[in-house]
């Protein structure tokens, strides 16, 4: 069980991004330091890959060999989050190189941990333990207490999966010492776990759950019930190997009923799976096959409906043999009282022993027919169900040749509008208000602005944090698509001016148009996003935030497409570095 932040901690330095950027925008984009807080700050992926290449590009421009560092390790950050671990060393390692090139040793030691976290995360454990011995080297000699035991926990962990566990208890117990000198509970109840969990595979089954108990009393607390369920599972699975059913179920239930009360779908689906194990080991086919049909719900792949198949058809096997069993039964009865009985007794029960043979195949060909029958609907509504989701992620016309060739070239559209929305104080609304009435509020209003999309058939492009970004003439060219553009940022403006719902909060809105040319496509072969890359996008960014609340900023650009049918007033022009002065005029209607 790696050490990650709390929810809490992740929940208030989330607030400070918006912030950060609006100061990095305040000192004319020059302040690399504001840049490089962001990789604490930002949880986007989107966002953090945004301003990381902005970093980089400056940071090399100026050779600044710590910034570079920075910057390449908050762009590994991005690719990390989305899941592309491999992308992300890369920029990892050459962060590394930059580190040692600035002479920081602090930044080499965070360096060599984040390169250990992301072979840990790619199941690497043994390359991810060398580079936490190497980082912790580093770290021993920094005065950052709460990042060296961190790194001499993860360091543990890692043993703890190679199976060397004297190594794994020797720094675990190093880093509850770190972790108690600096008061830090919650890293203290991540080593309690972990000493529970090497325990357990010792054999020692009351130092285990006496440390179990104790890290679980500390995680309540702090309301992180993700590593719970995960402790309770872990210990049920070493409990089951070593033979010990009971205490296996036990822990099977106590996880499955925490993760069930607090929605922790991961864990309901191992728990369930546990329980099914479990009970096939204890011989108990049908609640064997109750939890394991528990356990597929809450996965989302044809080769989990397959499984299901197999375990069902296991049974069926299994319930055939005992019928054959008691019909070897009746015929063994049967012979035995042809001995006894005349010729037409003898007939007789061979004409029962036939009925009852063709029964039990009717029944049982019956039974294998419904069932193929019902996987084959839940296959069809799976395929359907992906093909919706495709459909939801990627255009019609990109989902297509994604869907034939693999992969999608990029395309160049000469022409297009891209359009930037932005709430005002979003940051300072985050901090005062529930989290739930803030997502419920940006659910709110991106839903009409989807919807405002659709009508003028446009193309959502993304959210980021609070910024809906979407675009006209694109996958297939338009000729009026700025005009299309502008009345979409009518409606949406004119949407956030009427009163809204009790519960929703209500925000004051700046958008920015611009038009030009642009690329389109995806990358990358997981977590597919049709995206757009160009100037035309950084420009209409800048027209969203030299934008006013409550206006609709448009270059000059677009301006000369549609000012003979819409009213706008001229407001200054803008200097927009490497791409020199632009008109910008505010919308009228």
């Amino acid at each position: 069980m790696a050490l990650a932040q709390s929810k809490e901690e992740s929940s208030q330095i989330r607030s400070e991004a918006d912030s950060i950027k609006e100061l990095y925008y305040a000192s004319g984009e020059e302040n690399l330091d504001y840049l490089g807080s962001l990789i604490v700050y930002e949880a986007n992926p989107d966002s953090l890959l945004k301003y990381g290449e902005i970093y980089l590009d400056k940071a090399l421009r100026d050779s600044l060999d710590n910034h570079i560092s920075s910057a390449n390790s908050m762009i590994g950050y991005s690719y990390k989050y989305k899941g592309d671990l491999s992308k992300a060393l890369e920029y990892f390692l050459e962060s590394l190189r930059y580190a040692q090139k600035s002479g920081s040793m602090e930044a080499q030691g965070r360096s060599y941990i984040t390169i250990a976290d992301t072979y840990s995360a790619s199941e690497n454990s043994q390359n991810a333990t060398i580079y936490y011995r190497k980082g912790i080297d580093i770290l021993e000699q920094e005065n950052d207490s709460t990042a060296l035991g961190s790194a001499v926990f993860n360091a543990g962990d890692e043993y703890l999966k190679l199976g060397k566990l004297d190594s794994a208890l020797l720094f675990v117990e190093r880093a509850q010492l770190i972790f108690e000198k600096i008061d830090f509970e919650l890293g203290q109840a991540f080593c309690l776990g972990n000493m529970g969990m090497i325990f357990a595979e010792y054999g020692d089954k009351i130092s285990s759950e006496s440390r179990i108990n104790q890290a679980i009393e500390i995680l309540e607390k702090y309301q992180e019930y993700y590593p719970i369920s995960d402790y309770l599972n872990y210990l049920s699975n070493i409990y089951l190997e070593k033979g010990d059913r009971q205490s296996a179920l036990a822990y099977a239930q106590r996880s499955l009923e925490l993760a069930g009360k607090y929605g922790l779908k991961d864990q309901i689906s191992e728990a369930n799976l546990l329980l099914s194990t479990i009970y096939e080991s204890l011989n108990n086919s049908s609640k064997a096959l109750e939890f394991y049909k528990k356990h597929i719900q809450y996965r989302d792949s044809v080769k989990n409906i397959q499984a299901v198949q197999e375990m069902a058809n296991l049974r069926t096997d299994y319930e055939v043999s005992q019928k054959q069993a008691e019909v070897d039964l009746l015929e063994s009865e049967a012979t035995i009282a042809t001995l006894r009985a005349k010729r037409q007794t003898l007939l007789l029960y061979g004409v029962l022993l036939m009925l009852i043979l063709v029964a039990l195949l009717a029944i049982g060909s019956f039974r294998r027919f419904k069932f193929e029958k019902e996987t084959k609907k839940i296959i069809e509504e799976e395929k359907n169900r992906s093909e919706e989701l495709l459909l939801n992620i990627l255009p019609e016309e990109i989902a297509d040749e994604l869907k034939v060739y693999g992969k999608v070239k990029a395309h160049r559209f000469n022409s297009a509008t891209v359009l930037f929305t932005d709430f005002k104080s979003f940051s300072t609304m985050a901090e005062i208000i529930a989290p739930e009435q803030l997502v419920e509020s940006i659910d709110y209003y991106f839903k009409e602005f989807d919807a405002i999309v659709e009508k003028y058939g446009l193309e959502k492009i993304k959210t980021i944090g609070d910024s809906y970004m979407c675009a006209g003439g694109l996958p297939t060219e338009t000729a009026r698509h700025a005009f299309d553009v502008v009345r979409a940022g009518l409606e949406m403006m004119d949407f956030i001016k009427k009163p809204k719902p009790e519960g929703i909060v209500q925000f004051e809105m700046r958008i920015g148009i611009h038009t030009g040319p642009i690329i389109a496509g995806i990358v990358g072969v997981k977590k597919w996003q049709y995206d757009i890359w160009g100037d035309t996008v950084n420009i209409a960014s800048r027209m969203e935030s030299n934008s006013e609340e409550g206006k609709i900023n448009i270059s000059g650009t677009t301006y000369e497409i549609i000012k003979d049918e819409f009213e706008c007033e001229y407001r200054g022009s803008v200097e927009i570095k490497n791409r020199g002065i632009w008109d910008m005029y505010f919308l009228k209607g």
